[in-house]
Parts: C-alpha cells; structure tokens; sequence
C-alpha cells in the first residue's frame, strides 16, 4: 500500500511538514510580524490623529502654505466652532480619518509647518538676545537706565530702579560664591528685569531699538 505523502509546504526550497518544530517555529514568526505591523500602522495612525489636532493650533500664514482638501479644512474650521465635549471628540476622528488620506507629501509639509512653529522666529530670537543685554547693561551701569527710559517712556521708572538695586544686591551677595553667576540668575530681581525689558520690547513690535552698545 502506497505511503500517503506528509503533509506540508515548502519554504525556500525547503520542505517544513505540518505540526513539526519547523512549522511551529514558522508561525510564530509569521504571527509575530503581523502583530508587529498592526502595531506600526496603529502607531502611524494615532501619529496622523494627533497631526489634526495641531493643525487646529497652525498659524494662519503658515495654514495657508499648505494645500490641504476642501474637507479637512472645512472640518477644521468647524472644530474650532464646536464647544460640546462628545461633538468636538467625534469631529476630531472625523478629521484624524482625513487625515489618514493625505499623501505622503501633505503630511510631510504639515509636520514642517508646525515644527516651524514650535521654533522662535528670526525676531523672537533677536528680542530674546536684546532683551538679554539690555538686562545685563542695566545692571551694570545706571547709564543705562537713562537710555532705556529714552527707549520705553512707558516702563515703570521707580519699579525697574528698585530691581536693578536688588539685582545688584544679590550679586554682590553672592561675590565669592562657588559659581556666583549662577546664583544671581536665579535671583527673582534679575529674571524680573529681562522679563520686564523683553515686554516692552515685544510691545514696540518691529520698530527700530536703539540696543546698547558693546565695543
């Protein structure tokens, strides 16, 4: 009586018979880079979800160098209206199944947009740098104080004078200090002066400053 042939398959010319080790061991690789690629698609998923949810927060001029369909921009707009907890989570998958349709190329552009946002800009960046050394000027020299009221006619004359002798208080407090540079920077004086400078900065926008001199 003929011999009933194993039962099994071939795997790279290689014959693997069911129920064996080999097989077992098959499967469970095969099952394992499934699980693994629902994993990755769930990852990309949630990924493209949370893109949508910034998007409601983009800048308007950086919105508009975006080419988004008519629908996920009118799904937006339409988010932004709604202030009811359950009909704003139902939009947001409405916009996260958007979302997932946009070609590679529309997402990549997104995610420029909005890390373009996270970063300050050119003149935020600037004003941080004149903020700095306007502090660190007023501090150093009441010259200085003179200059800046000419600057900002606004600032609280008497307020920024009491933080400027408290900030000078506190380093000399910490003369002879292990690291005395670092303890007046934590002083409240010091960090109230930059904040108080960068304000009024930030007020006069993009009109010219007449920043210290440092030759």
């Amino acid at each position: 009586m003929p011999r009933k042939p194993a039962k099994g398959y071939f795997v790279r010319g290689r014959f693997v018979a069911a129920g064996s080790e080999l097989d077992q061991e098959l499967k469970r690789e095969l099952k394992g880079s499934v699980d693994q690629s629902k994993t990755d698609l769930k990852k990309h998923s949630d990924h493209l979800q949370a893109l949508g949810e910034a998007l409601l927060t983009l800048r308007s001029d950086l919105m508009a160098r975006l080419t988004l369909e008519e629908k996920l921009v009118d799904a937006l707009a339409e988010a932004r209206r709604i202030t009811n907890f359950e009909g704003r989570r139902r939009q947001m998958q409405y916009i996260g199944k958007l979302m997932r349709r946009l070609p590679p190329d529309a997402v990549a552009a997104v995610e420029a947009a909005l890390e373009e946002q996270r970063k300050p800009s050119a003149a935020e960046t600037l004003r941080l740098h004149q903020a700095e050394r306007w502090r660190d000027d007023l501090i150093a020299s009441d010259d200085a104080l003179t200059r800046w009221l000419v600057l900002d006619p606004q600032t609280d004359a008497q307020a920024l004078r009491a933080l400027i002798r408290q900030a000078r208080k506190d380093a000399h407090a910490t003369e002879g200090a292990e690291r005395p540079g670092e303890a007046q920077r934590h002083g409240r004086a010091y960090r109230d002066i930059f904040q108080t400078v960068k304000t009024a900065l930030s007020r006069a926008d993009d009109e010219p400053t007449d920043t210290p001199a440092h030759e």
